[in-house]
């Protein structure tokens, strides 16, 4: 089936336009909650994208070379439901459509990725789903840098409302897509002027369209309602070599007689008569959730089309030269992370490095960035900080986007968000960095990668009071307890050289967890070294997350746990307390998510009954109670920091033997 680019079809799309606000308001009428006003302001829009523009094959939601549709507006969900059952999509059936937003449908009140194919990212915080289209235009790019038009060559099309680009991260990716001259990327903005407060210029007057074309964006206006206008806006974005803002001016619950035009469709249900009106309206007879046989023909042939498309890429990438190694890149790098650190950690054990934890990370990410080509970092203008560049990272720019170190300027926000979009493209493994302390800035993000189930790396150096004279407003007191929360997060904070390539190689090969890379500016000891020598991958101990460094030397009355940097000190308070004949254990404690994974034997093991567990972590002390006990010792640090070198701060607050050992003392007495 081909499109006749002259010939637009009023009489065919009309009706499968207004198919979408059907079932959006009946959807949101029968939970009596959600947001029926976008889907039905934007159905028309959809319906040209889809029908005249989209490339997609419903039959293989997977397919590599397939446009990606964001939804950043994720509220109007009921948007993206309709146009997945329409178009021929096994799911959502009609019946989960009926059960929006109730339990064990997979149409969530926001779109979920990992609830139904399709949907390309979890949408609803306003905002990031253009930043993360951002990410897979230029994970797309990337690879067609590498393997060519004929095995990739898509677009991102990302559907978004006057919230998200009012949200600051907007500033953030428009900013960096302009720069790169992401021209796959085209943002459909639906321009309703309207929130749920009320009309936009209550809150705003900028020019919106001014500020794109001032980030170096291509902009075009459309009437979102003129089948021909929309189909000549989005023809525009296509032939523009710059990314493209189209600005569908559009009425926000668009077929509602009393109710569109206004902010009351759009963050409730119409209500029955409004409901009824609006068939009336539109001219729709069928009952609720029914789509008359002639509407479904013309939306299902579009899968037929998207079919014929899909198998003749499989016919080219049959033929193609780099076939085995676009099958290996889109693969990804999890299965050589060990064999790629495996004699680099060999030669740690037998020279052993005192270096900071960001050096160490340096120093692991040479041999994985060499050998693993799915890889692609960054830093968020810190670069020479967060050590995250190596030779064989050249910098992905508009100029040359086979490159794989990404300059994202001092936007931490944006970069994350960015990543998570590389990360569920595919293809491409992002790693980023920049300081713990600002791990604040990316957080929402951050638990979105958790959330959607993706492999993002975040590496975030200064990661305590440790980093010094900076001071208290770039010193993390909170944020790794902070991120400890996040549920499906991985949060490392390694002691030394070995423990830190351990941990990037179980960050490489954790493909549906997001992990954060804590590590350290200040100089730390190998710790690690013997039984290293024979490192295959098999005998990872951070992969238990915890686990006993060392063991007492007399009997054992004491375990003390510990993270990052602190373990050193551990072991010096281990060494005082040994010489006073008091068996001191020492646990690695790196990643207290995979120790809480482990079986209660081993646990119990590692942190026995009738002994004294201490917790040292230069950081706040909530939260490690879990692992201590009521009766236990923790130490850190429950306020701010202090501009001052690094070795006075920890004097001032108590992170030295000297201080440490008599309040283990003074606890053993009573």
């Amino acid at each position: 089936m081909t499109i006749d680019p002259a010939i637009i079809d009023l009489a065919r799309l009309q009706p499968m336009a207004n198919a979408i606000r059907a079932l959006s308001m009946d959807a949101v009428q029968a939970a009596n909650s959600g947001h029926p006003g976008m889907p039905m302001g934007m159905a028309d829009v959809a319906t040209v994208l889809f029908d005249r523009h989209l490339k997609f094959d419903p039959a293989r939601p997977d397919w590599a070379d397939r446009d990606r549709f964001v939804l950043s507006a994720g509220h109007g969900s009921m948007l993206i439901y309709s146009l997945l059952n329409l178009s021929g999509y096994a799911r959502p059936t009609m019946e989960e459509i009926a059960n929006f937003r109730q339990l064990g449908s997979p149409c969530a009140g926001h779109p979920e990725n990992f609830l139904l194919d399709g949907v390309e990212c979890t949408t609803g915080p306003l905002g990031q789903g253009l930043a993360m289209a951002v990410g897979m235009a230029m994970a797309e790019r990337h690879l067609n840098a590498i393997f060519g038009d004929d095995l990739v060559d898509h677009r991102t099309w990302v559907l978004a409302g006057d919230g998200c680009l009012m949200e600051g991260i907007n500033h953030e990716a428009i900013g960096l897509a302009g720069h790169l001259k992401l021209g796959q990327l085209n943002v459909l903005w639906d321009d309703n002027a309207i929130t749920i407060d009320g009309g936009t210029d209550m809150s705003t007057s900028e020019d919106i369209c001014a500020r794109y074309e001032a980030t170096g964006w291509h902009v075009v206006r459309c009437d979102g309602h003129d089948f021909e206008s929309i189909d000549a806006g989005l023809e525009a974005a296509k032939a523009d070599p710059r990314p493209s803002l189209i600005a569908c001016k559009t009425i926000i619950g668009k077929g509602a007689p009393n109710k569109q035009g206004t902010s009351a469709t759009h963050g409730a249900a119409l209500g029955p008569d409004e409901v009824s009106a609006t068939r009336a309206e539109l001219g729709w007879d069928a009952e609720p959730f029914v789509i008359p046989a002639d509407i479904a023909a013309n939306w299902n042939a579009l899968g037929i089309r998207g079919a014929e498309a899909s198998a003749a890429w499989d016919v080219r990438l049959a033929a193609s030269s780099h076939s085995d190694a676009f099958e290996a890149q889109m693969a990804g790098p999890a299965a050589g992370a060990d064999e790629a650190l495996k004699d680099y950690i060999r030669s740690l054990a037998a020279e052993p490095k005192k270096v900071a934890t960001r050096k160490a990370s340096e120093m692991a990410l040479g041999p994985l960035t060499e050998k693993l080509p799915q890889l692609i970092g960054g830093s968020a203008d810190l670069t020479g900080s967060n050590n995250t560049k190596t030779a064989s990272t050249a910098p992905f720019t508009h100029g040359d986007y086979s490159g794989r170190y990404v300059y994202y300027g001092i936007r931490e926000f944006g970069m994350a968000a960015a990543m998570n979009g590389m990360a569920l493209h595919g293809g491409v493994t992002p790693y980023g960095g920049t300081f713990l302390i600002f791990s604040d800035y990316c957080r929402n993000a951050i638990r979105l990668s958790a959330l959607q189930q993706v492999g993002a790396i975040y590496v975030m150096t200064h990661d305590s009071i440790g980093l010094g004279e900076d001071g208290p407003t770039h010193q993390p007191i909170e944020q790794v307890m902070s991120l400890r929360l996040i549920p499906n997060l991985l949060t490392f904070r390694p002691c030394d050289t070995i423990e830190t390539a351990e941990c990037w190689a179980l960050a490489v090969k954790s493909t549906e967890s997001p992990s954060v890379l804590a590590l350290s500016r200040q100089g730390l000891p190998q710790l690690r070294g013997e039984g290293d020598e024979a490192w295959t991958g098999a005998d990872n101990r951070c992969a238990k997350g915890g686990y006993r460094l060392q063991s007492a030397k007399g009997p054992r009355k004491v375990v003390l746990v510990a993270s990052g940097s602190e373990v050193a000190l551990a072991t010096d308070c281990a060494a005082e307390l040994e010489k006073q004949g008091i068996g001191a254990d020492v646990v690695s404690m790196p990643c207290t998510e995979l120790f809480d994974t482990q079986d209660a034997a081993y646990k119990a093991d590692l942190l026995p009954s009738g002994t004294l567990i201490v917790s040292i972590e230069a950081g706040v002390t909530q939260g490690w109670e879990r692992y201590t006990g009521l009766g236990g010792l923790n130490i850190g640090i429950d306020r701010f920091g202090a501009s001052a070198p690094a070795g006075q701060l920890f004097e001032k607050f108590g992170l030295t033997s000297e201080a440490i050992v008599p309040q283990i003392l003074n606890k053993l007495s009573n």
